[in-house]
């Protein structure tokens, strides 16, 4: 081999690994120096508010733990947030950014099960992995390989509630109000096909749109149903006019809602209108550090539902990427092997093969003197 054309052949290998260490690094967004960047999709605004800040508060007191003990691998854990506002064109939008402009490895989010549904495909497209703290619309479980939650899927939720609707609150005739989003449809038909595979009536199922604020005609018609129950499905900024109008109507029946009445504000707002409504909520194993550090961070002892499972999802992301690097296939593959324990929202997290979050843990809670607690 002449001299000239060993000076080619070395300028070819060079090219190509100049190449693929650039493409690469596009892939990822990661230069291998300076902070890991992975993305958050929640809503900090708008319908649901309340919960998208409180978990954004529990994801920064993990990125602090996880700085203070190192970082990974001797680089800092930088987040970069988004606004989902609940809404399924805004979190994709969120999601777009991250993924082609920040090029993060990971999307933890989102939180409505909207948000997350709107995004899966452009993630599962690029490879990138997304982890949601709180979507549990069961269609996401089809979602892609690429696609994980550590919160349950509402195939729990809605087959819980009509069990405690019909076994432990002993009501055989249920009227559904329910938010046509998708987390409000999917619990919805699960409740419904539960709830008549054990007996009951469902004697009215009334659906409004996520911007609606009066549903005064949907209330009206289930009160001429005369249920022993409702089963009231509603993010926080339409639940409360919700549960004044039914009070203003004299609908005097038992109210059982959802995870998403686990917000403060339903209470507060709502007034006299709320008290005595039920929810169903995961059960997550607090401990008093999470609680203190909560407090301090956003000023109140509220943690909302979803809160824990953020800061779990942040703590397994970094204990995986801190093991495979940045890679997203890598991150993707390892997240498989979880097993998780030692957290705030569940004693173990692990993923199957879909990477939905394995079993769920539920407690009912009742709003008294404009507060919540579990009931005994």
């Amino acid at each position: 081999m002449s001299k000239t054309v060993k000076i080619v052949v070395w300028l070819v290998v060079i090219i190509v690994v100049v190449a693929v260490g650039t493409s690469l690094s596009r892939k990822s967004g990661d230069t291998g120096t300076g902070p890991i960047k992975i993305g958050f999709i929640g809503p900090l605004t708008g319908d649901a508010a309340n919960v998208g800040q409180n978990s954004k508060a529990s994801v920064s007191i993990a990125v602090e733990e996880i700085n203070a003990a190192g970082g990974i691998n001797d680089r800092q854990l930088e987040v970069i947030y988004e606004d989902g506002q609940c809404n399924g064109k805004t979190a994709s939008n969120a999601a777009n950014k991250l993924i082609n402009v920040d090029k993060v490895p990971v999307i933890l989010g989102g939180a409505c099960s909207g948000e997350t549904s709107a995004f899966t495909g452009a993630s599962e497209q690029a490879k990138v992995v997304t982890l949601s703290y709180c979507s549990s619309v069961p269609t996401i479980t089809e979602a892609g390989d690429y696609i994980f939650r550590d919160y349950p899927s509402d195939l729990y939720q809605g087959k819980f509630g009509a069990e405690y609707a019909y076994n432990t609150l002993g009501k055989k005739k249920v009227a559904i109000l329910y938010v046509k989003s998708d987390w409000g449809v999917g619990i919805e038909k699960v409740f419904v096909d539960s709830f008549k595979a054990l007996g009951g009536e469902i004697v009215a199922e009334e659906g409004y749109e996520q911007t609606s604020r009066d549903l005064r005609s949907q209330l009206t018609k289930i009160k001429a149903t005369k249920p022993d129950l409702v089963y009231f499905l509603g993010y926080s900024d339409a639940s409360i006019p919700g549960l004044k109008q039914a009070a203003e109507l004299k609908l005097d029946v038992p109210m059982l809602g959802g995870d998403a009445w686990d917000d403060s504000k339903i209470f507060t707002e709502a007034g006299q209108a709320a008290e005595g409504i039920m929810f169903a909520v995961v059960n997550s194993p607090l401990n008093e550090e999470f609680k203190t550090k909560m407090e301090e961070k956003v000023g109140s002892d509220e943690i909302t539902v979803c809160s824990p499972n953020a800061y779990d999802a942040t703590k397994i992301l970094a204990e995986v990427i801190g093991k495979v690097g940045t890679d997203s296939t890598k991150i993707k593959d390892e997240l498989y092997k979880v097993s998780y324990t030692g957290g705030v929202s569940s004693d173990k997290i692990e993923f199957d093969s879909n990477g939905d979050l394995v079993g769920a843990n539920y407690v009912v809670k009742v709003v008294r003197g404009g507060k919540s607690e579990a009931v005994k």
